[in-house]
């Protein structure tokens, strides 16, 4: 008798635990399509038992929905998650639609998915590696992948991305900008990609940056785009051509907003300002949404993206909201929100928002039953306050998230208590600059600072990057110098070379620096534009600013405000790096300060 019930404990132990029956009562529903009022929404084994319960409660959990609304999980379209996977579950995003992450990570999410046992995260659904060429976009970001240039080469690049486990498959259609071009897939290239994965059963989709690039990919059959493109103005004939296109080949769009007013230099203030939110997020994740692509504020920028929304609405072309989290001025969970918003302030009603948050984006990417608030379909739901019909703010406004029926509130208390914890215990001791705020002690003997690792070469090498760099003492004139020459040279998509200062006791290491509001230096050399950049925890791209080394000395400041999202009291590294224009450079760095005026 023993060993059967030791099996029956073994066979209870490895399947997914679901939490006892909820009853949601009197509650305002939005089921993915519309709205309904004065439902009873029964909740049984992670599953959505009854969408309009008329029965007892029973043994069920009775949650009040009185003057709620409760909806589907969110669904982010365009996401890459890379890291903070707990993250937007707790602004009730329950599926995230992944664009390009490490495939291993795609994989053991899979995994946690296939054996149910994923309640702590939002589910995940990933491109894996996207198609991009030779040092093109997608290859930036320190991640060895597999590129192609040939048609001939398609069917088997996406054969072995399903043999990985991608979803769909993500190709990349862009040249970069006028400053710095990239390496792009030719349209042949891109239309086999297309017809390889739809030979398979998957979905291609494309990345554009522009107009013209848009409409190749539809014309080559994309069944969707991930972005739409920034622009001041598009011209009327444009607009009904390109909405005409999109509408004829059954495509849908994906306009991320979210990363369109980063690039823009728009932060989403609205977020920031909105204790809800930022109870939820750590320092170093309140970061990036202080940061932005654009180094200044052109909010101009984003009139031909609303423009191209509301012509797209118009001809009824399927629109879905993703943010591209993971990018600077955004944050996984909490930029939805403000997606959200944007669509609305683009033309769209809050209705139609809702549903390219839910069932939308389940239908086209075929998500399997989730989406929608209805019978048998899994029970990731999100109850918030109010009508977010007539208010779409109101989804922030969260009372309850459920992953597979159960309520992710304890998760949601424990992050808010890491946050308050963080701003109750002072992370590390602020560091004591210099009187004449010096951080350059350079001498014969060593290109020495008075605190931190100091000062070190800095190349693109540790991403798979060919350039070089060589430092060097110099006495210019009685001027001690650290004298900089660097050899920039294709092999990666951004490739760059200088010299950096590490403020932290090892390499990345945070140090607390806000006591200085001011960089300064001095620099001379060929004539040539270099940038200097700083970086803060949690950080992943450097906020860069430009400077022209000429032939005499010349002072430079800049105030630590201007690189947008830099945490001064965080910071992991100062460098002045030649790039990204391949070629030979030399400068010399001198009397480098971090001072409070």
């Amino acid at each position: 008798m023993l060993k059967p019930l030791l099996t029956a404990a073994a066979l209870a132990a490895a399947l997914p635990a679901f939490a006892a029956s909820t009853l949601i009562r009197d509650v305002r529903v939005f089921d993915g399509q519309r709205m309904h009022e004065h439902r009873n929404v029964l909740i049984e084994d992670g599953r959505i038992a009854d969408a309009d319960y008329k029965g007892a409660a029973g043994p069920a959990t009775v949650v009040d929905g009185k003057g709620r609304t409760l909806l589907p999980g969110l669904i982010d379209s365009h996401v890459h998650a890379y890291r903070y996977l707990d993250l937007p579950l707790l602004f009730g995003v329950t599926t995230q639609v992944d664009m390009f992450t490490a495939v291993p990570i795609m994989q053991d999410m899979s995994a946690r998915m296939a054996r149910g046992e994923n309640r702590d995260r939002a589910d995940l659904f990933s491109a894996g590696t996207l198609a991009t060429a030779p040092q093109g976009h997608g290859t930036e970001y320190g991640i060895p992948i597999p590129t192609l240039t040939r048609p001939d080469e398609a069917q088997a690049w996406v054969d072995a991305r399903i043999a990985e486990g991608s979803h769909f498959i993500k190709i990349v259609l862009e040249s970069g900008s006028e400053s710095h071009p990239v390496a792009s897939l030719d349209l042949p290239t891109v239309k086999a990609l297309v017809d390889a994965a739809h030979k398979c059963g998957k979905l291609a989709v494309v990345h554009i940056a522009t107009l013209a690039n848009a409409r190749a990919a539809l014309e080559a059959g994309a069944d969707g785009l991930v972005h739409l493109f920034v622009g001041e103005s598009i011209g009327k004939e444009d607009l009904a051509a390109f909405a005409k296109l999109a509408r004829s080949r059954k495509a849908f769009v994906i306009p991320t907003f979210s990363v369109m007013e980063s690039i823009a230099g728009v932060q989403e203030q609205d977020v920031l300002d909105d204790s809800s939110m930022t109870s939820l997020l750590l320092k170093e994740q309140v970061q990036p949404l202080k940061g932005s692509h654009g180094t200044s504020h052109q909010p101009g920028k984003l009139a031909a993206p609303r423009a191209v929304v509301k012509a797209l609405r118009g001809a009824g072309v399927k629109l879905l909201a993703g943010t591209d989290a993971g990018n600077v001025g955004t944050q996984y969970g909490a930029s939805m929100h403000h997606e959200l918003l944007s669509l609305t302030q683009s033309g769209m009603s809050p209705i139609e928002v809702l549903a390219a948050a839910t069932s939308t984006p389940a239908e086209v990417f075929r998500l399997g039953m989730r989406g929608r608030v209805a019978k048998g379909y899994k029970a990731d739901l999100l109850l918030v306050e109010g009508d977010p019909a007539s208010d779409i703010r109101a989804t922030r406004r969260i009372v309850e998230v459920w992953k597979d029926g159960e309520p992710v509130s304890p998760l949601r208390k424990a992050q808010m208590a890491k946050v308050a914890g963080e701003a109750a215990v002072r992370q590390g001791a602020q560091v004591v600059l210099p009187a004449d705020g010096r951080i350059g002690l350079f001498s014969a003997g060593k290109l020495g600072s008075p605190f931190g690792m100091g000062w070190q070469p800095s190349t693109d090498s540790f991403m798979g990057g060919k350039s070089a760099v060589e430092l060097a003492y110099a006495d210019d004139d009685g001027t001690p110098a650290a004298e900089v020459r660097a050899s920039v040279q294709q092999g990666f998509a951004y490739p760059w070379a200088g010299i950096v200062f590490a403020p932290g006791s090892g390499p990345m290491q945070a140090a607390d620096l806000s006591a200085a509001t001011v960089l300064r230096f001095r620099v001379r050399g060929d004539g040539q534009r270099y940038a200097v950049a700083m970086m803060s925890k949690g950080g992943t791209i450097p906020v860069s600013l430009p400077f022209t080394a000429g032939e005499e000395w010349s002072e430079v400041s800049f105030p630590l405000s201007a690189f947008k999202g830099v945490d001064a009291a965080a910071l992991t590294m100062i460098a002045f790096n030649a790039g990204p224009k391949p070629g030979a450079y030399r400068f010399r760095i001198a009397d480098v300060r971090l001072t409070d005026q």
